[in-house]
């Protein structure tokens, strides 16, 4: 089954389904060492990790479609690829999908904020009108070469103009195409609950740690139908801690040795980064 194959399969499935994300080629590696079954290409991530900037917009379409295709080229499951805006109008979402189609998405989202966007759990976010949300999410549907690749519509209404506003957006972003939907940055438990019940087609809940939204696990929100779980960056705040530690301890103690509990072992790094494979190459041909 194509990856594009499985992860329809893992949405129309609503077990809640935990997809982390990956913010370069080690840390997707890294998700599916551990059993993952989906990763998320993270615009927040690329951003933070790669120029060292707020998820404000500063990431573009050749930046995520590199990053996209190094993932791909790393990891064979399913990819979900954060394409903020479509960097544009509905034309600019045309261009974008085929770009990411190409590089190896199998769903790519796209929200409907005002540009420059912003992190979803940040202050002071606008969106763009219905009309012209919907028609970019028509464009994005258009634009696809493969019928398996999923298109999944982001809202960030909820924040700007309630609750009711960002559904009703949804059910048309949905009657556009969409294939999965993401209601962002809900603030309570009651409207996390409501959100299956009030929209049919399969939905992603975005656990964001230290966000505006309600944390509930996993098997909770699969009870209540959802299909994706997403931790965004979860992997980018346990990189930074971990980081910080080791670093911490270099500049306490002018070293640091191979603890396992602090920096991960030089053989485990080779592992994950496959280094007995390109050595059996190597020996092939020599």
């Amino acid at each position: 089954m194509s990856t594009r194959k499985q992860l329809k399969s893992l949405t129309e499935a609503r077990r809640g389904v935990l997809v982390p994300g990956a913010f370069n080629a080690l840390s997707a590696k890294l998700i599916a060492d551990l059993g993952f079954e989906a990763i998320y290409v993270t615009g927040a991530g690329v951003t933070n990790m790669w120029f060292g900037l707020p998820d404000q917009g500063f990431m573009g379409l050749a930046e995520i479609a590199d990053h996209t295709a190094r993932i791909r080229d790393a990891v064979e499951l399913p990819l979900i690829v954060d394409a903020d805006t479509g960097f544009g109008n509905a034309l600019n979402v045309r261009h974008t999908v085929r770009v990411l189609e190409r590089a190896g998405a199998d769903c790519i989202q796209f929200e409907d904020q005002v540009a420059p966007k912003r992190c979803g759990h940040f202050s002071g976010k606008e969106v763009i009108a219905t009309e012209e949300a919907v028609s970019k999410i028509k464009a994005a549907v258009d634009a696809r070469q493969d019928p398996d690749l999923m298109i999944m519509a982001r809202t960030d209404a909820a924040a700007t103009q309630g609750f009711e506003a960002a559904v009703e957006r949804a059910q048309k972003f949905a009657e556009a195409g969409a294939d999965l939907l993401f209601v962002e940055a809900v603030t309570t438990a009651e409207e996390i609950r409501a959100l299956p019940r009030r929209l049919a087609k399969p939905q992603l809940m975005n656990m964001v740690i230290g966000g505006k939204t309600p944390i509930f696990g996993a098997e909770q929100l699969a009870e209540l139908g959802y299909g994706i779980v997403l931790y965004a960056n979860a992997a980018l705040q346990g990189a930074v801690a971990g980081m910080q530690r080791a670093l911490t301890v270099l500049r306490e103690q002018k070293r640091v040795d191979e603890d396992p509990a602090l920096v991960a072992p030089f053989a485990e790094r080779q592992r994950l980064v496959g280094k007995p494979a390109w050595d059996a190459l190597e020996k092939r041909y020599a």
